[in-house]
């Protein structure tokens, strides 16, 4: 982990839960996490810590679904594929093919700095599931 400015204790234990979790934990999920595990912070206290870890880059903020913000301690580059049966969010480290970015560019003349896709889809659990409900 790149050491931050001022990593506090709290900043530190909301980033190793983040840095351990593999499924996106909102910021709901993360408060009950650290309860589960003993601490209790105020939630203003979790929200800013967030919004900090956020922005020094050591999280990126998914905005995928509804109105929740999903959080990743996965800072290189990937995207995410969202199981529309269960909601489940995998991550998808396919590049994305450079001459794909360069018509983008050339067509809004934009000089593209960061990208993010969402794919949705239905995953193999629910997959086969709903094949072997039949």
């Amino acid at each position: 982990m790149r050491k931050a400015g001022a990593m506090t204790v709290q900043r530190q234990t909301i980033y190793d839960l983040l840095a351990a979790a593999d499924d996106h934990p909102t910021a709901s999920d993360i408060i009950e996490r650290l309860k589960a595990g003993g601490h209790h912070f105020a939630y203003a206290t979790v929200y800013n810590t967030l919004k900090y870890l956020t922005e020094e880059g050591l999280i990126h903020e998914l905005k995928l679904e509804g109105d929740a913000c999903r959080y990743d301690a996965r800072t290189e580059e990937h995207q995410h594929i969202i199981c529309t049966s269960c909601g489940k969010v995998d991550e998808v480290f396919a590049a994305t093919p450079p001459e794909w970015l360069e018509s983008i560019a050339a067509q809004t003349g934009y000089d593209i700095m960061d990208m993010q896709h969402v794919f949705r889809g239905v995953c193999r659990t629910c997959r086969n599931a709903n094949s072997s409900a039949h």
